[in-house]
């Protein structure tokens, strides 16, 4: 600390300003102390999780209750859905019960566990494709026609756990009504988003496909989770690049994180493609040169990804072209898909 003499007194006196100045400093770190306790309380979560957050079940007789319905997993199937869904079972368990749930392929003669069954039988019969049933008996049992379906029901039966609801003579089902639950992306290959207001494309196309971000497994988690079967992951106002065989190899490996939640890949294409990447003189749907383009440029997707759900076309609308500008209706346009390939949406 910084002193000073005053005439002839030999003693010294501290310098007024510094001591304020020293003052001031000692209250301003004791509030950045505080402020920093305060933050580390209030963003304890961040929200990442979302609506799936498997944290310990603090009351230990539920806790023990459930886990005594729940002392493995019986899934009889490799299908990457059903993997999917078991694993998802395995992992809330562990969070809500704190203990470790085997995983077994078949159930045998043992009760008190969980059950995952594709079937095409009488207990199923009355659900829609994607539907399941929840039911307690000597085991809890999920069945589905469908491996999706299975999926859904264990987020269902994991939602049970979370809301502190009973798992004894459960008796719950559920059917999708509509067969098509998409999302619809408004993202373009620069990483912008059309009337987007929350950051930059959860797509990172300048890395895919060598580097998969791990988050597009979380979206497609917190997707099945509703019950989405489907995204559209590019701009209705359309690129034609994102039908080049670079950016399909992207939207491939997209595709290869999705499918193991249930969820297929669309894409909206720019009509005119076949002449602004295929050379073509005409994108006329009617034309027998645009025709085998979009024919052989669909096999190609199909190739790269095997369950693609279909196109996504905005045509004659705000300025983006269509069937219209070659005197054609919207009825006319969509002659250029390949019949067999009919999942399209025109907008």
């Amino acid at each position: 600390m910084p002193f000073e003499t005053h005439g002839s007194n030999r003693g010294l006196i501290p310098n007024t300003f510094s001591m304020i100045r020293f003052q001031r400093m000692n209250k301003t770190i004791g509030w950045l102390v505080v402020l920093l306790l305060l933050v580390n309380r209030t963003y304890g979560d961040d929200g990442y999780r979302l609506w799936l957050k498997y944290d310990l079940i603090k009351e230990v007789a539920k806790r023990e209750a459930y886990a005594r319905s729940a002392q493995f997993i019986a899934v009889n199937g490799s299908n990457p859905i059903l993997k999917s869904a078991a694993s998802e079972l395995q992992v809330g368990l562990q969070g809500l019960l704190g203990k470790s749930v085997p995983i077994v392929a078949s159930a045998g003669s043992r009760s008190g566990g969980i059950v995952l069954t594709v079937s095409k039988g009488t207990d199923t019969q009355p659900l829609t494709e994607e539907g399941y049933r929840i039911a307690t008996r000597t085991n809890i049992t999920i069945t589905s026609k469908s491996d999706a379906g299975i999926l859904y029901g264990v987020f269902a039966l994991l939602q049970q756990l979370q809301t502190s609801q009973p798992l004894t003579n459960l008796s719950l089902t559920s059917s999708p009504k509509i067969q098509y639950r998409l999302l619809n992306h408004w993202d373009n290959t620069n990483g912008t988003i059309e009337r987007g207001y929350a950051g930059e494309s959860l797509w990172k196309w300048y890395e895919l496909p060598a580097t998969v971000d791990p988050r597009y497994r979380d979206y497609a988690r917190a997707n099945a989770s509703l019950g989405i079967n489907g995204t559209v992951v590019n701009n209705v106002n359309a690129s034609a690049r994102f039908l080049t065989a670079e950016y399909l190899e992207k939207v491939a490996a997209l595709a290869n994180v999705f499918r193991s939640y249930g969820i297929r890949v669309y894409l909206s294409v720019y009509f005119p493609a076949p002449k602004v990447i295929g050379g073509l003189k005409t994108a006329d749907p009617l034309d027998p040169g645009v025709r085998k383009w979009w024919a052989d440029k669909t096999k190609e997707i199909y190739k790269l990804i095997p369950d693609f759900g279909g196109f996504l076309v905005k045509a004659n609308s705000e300025g983006e072209p269509g069937p219209q500008d070659y005197g054609r209706t919207h009825a006319e346009g969509p002659i250029c898909w390949p019949r067999h390939y009919d999942r399209m949406m025109v907008s």
